[in-house]
Formats: C-alpha cells, structure tokens, sequence
C-alpha cells in the first residue's frame, strides 16, 4: 500500500473515531426508532450486529446451512432485502450473496480496519448488516458477507412478516 493511501485511510478513520458523535450522526432513516425501543425487540446478539456494527462469529450461524427457497429479511424492521437464490457459499463462516433485492440496502466506507471497505446497511432502518467485497460469483462479480444474527428466513410459500412501524 502506498504511504499517501495510509496515511489518507488511517486520517479518515481518526476522525471518524475522534468526531463528536453529532458530527457522526447518520442520515435519517425511514423507520426511527429509539435505542430502548430497538434493544427490547432484538436479541443482545442481534443489536449488538445491527445498531453497535457488531460481527458475529464466522461459523455460528444456523443461516449458512439453510438452502431453501424463499427471502431474508431485516432482523430489525423485517424488510425484505436478498432472494435465497442469490445465496451461495463463499467459504467465509457468514452468509453470502451476490445481490440484493432492489433498493434494500445502502452503503457507507467503514474504516475500522483502518482500509476503507463498503460496509451496507438496510434502508429502511439503516441496520448494519455486513460488507460488500468485488469476490464474488458471476453474474455480478459481489459477495454481500451478512451477519446471519442480522437476517430472518422465510420459507418460499409463508407469508412475509408485516414491516415493522
């Protein structure tokens, strides 16, 4: 890596860990909700991923063996976000996929390992759900790495949870 790509990413992710937390806020989100309010829904494990920007253990998610039709949606705020056939195994201990549902996610650069990486959260409650690398399959070249902890299955044929308000 270059010394001016260092010293650029390590200058970014000081302030980011340096900034008053006003000037970290986050753009609003359609579905707002308060700290209290997010943790009595969630499990501690589910929060922690989704609203801390958590990351669950490689390997511990009962997601990455499910293989059936159907869709996952947001933990939080039960949105729909990724179609089980864009899930593949990438070898990685997370669930994969190599495309989201339309407009189900945004993206933001994240700097906690002090290299910028694509980290994407949903848009409708702005959740934290993983990164997004260039290492993917064909046909769109992504692997969007997801903490399973941050998913909910539902089975092709079951009634999609209603959106949470």
């Amino acid at each position: 890596m270059e010394r001016r790509t260092l010293l650029t990413a390590l200058s970014a992710w000081l302030a980011g860990v340096t900034a008053p937390a006003a000037a970290q806020a986050k753009a609003p989100f359609p579905l707002q909700k308060s700290e209290a309010e997010w943790r009595k829904l969630l499990s501690p494990a589910a929060y922690a991923v989704l609203f801390q920007h958590g990351t669950e253990r490689a390997g511990t998610s009962p997601l990455n063996a499910e293989k059936r039709p159907g869709t996952y949606v947001c933990a939080a705020c039960y949105q729909p976000l990724f179609d089980a056939a864009t899930k593949y195994e990438s070898g990685t201990g997370w669930p994969s996929f190599w495309q989201t549902l339309p407009q189900a996610m945004g993206t933001s650069t994240d700097y906690k390992l002090i290299y910028p990486r694509t980290e994407y959260h949903c848009s409708r409650c702005g959740g934290h759900h993983g990164h997004v690398f260039n290492d993917g399959p064909k046909p769109t070249g992504k692997r969007y790495c997801n903490n399973g902890v941050a998913l909910a299955f539902v089975p092709q044929g079951d009634p999609l949870p209603a959106l949470r308000t």
